[in-house]
């Protein structure tokens, strides 16, 4: 572990994970954040797939938003992930904060995503 921040954040995730589980009809939307970037993962631990998988590193994402570790990139994410979404048929989710804190980046990405009509 890098530092105690960083070792709470991780025993917090796997207490979260003890008790979140995605499905194909209401998978789970994974996040993970790093200083520059922001990563979405939406997750059907049932068959342990990967339904959808974006980020504000990839190139699409990047004519959009110049940088993608700030509170703008993670609300485009979080319309853009809710957009394609409902694209492959889900609209209800479990939402795994990933052991973060429920604000910032992580609040903007879910409010965003909720606002562009995703359930969770």
């Amino acid at each position: 572990m890098r530092n105690k921040a960083e070792a709470g954040r991780i025993t917090r995730h796997y207490r979260i994970r003890k008790t979140v589980s995605g499905t194909k009809e209401k998978p789970r939307l994974n996040v993970h954040r790093s200083h520059k970037n922001l990563y979405i993962q939406l997750i059907d631990d049932l068959a342990q797939t990967t339904l959808l998988s974006f980020s504000t590193n990839d190139n699409a994402f990047k004519k959009e938003c110049a940088k993608g570790g700030n509170l703008e990139a993670a609300k485009k994410l979080g319309a853009h992930v809710s957009k394609e979404a409902k694209r492959i048929g889900v609209e209800k989710v479990i939402f795994d904060r990933g052991g973060y804190l429920y604000h910032g980046r992580i609040k903007a990405f879910a409010d965003s995503a909720r606002e562009t009509g995703l359930k969770f």
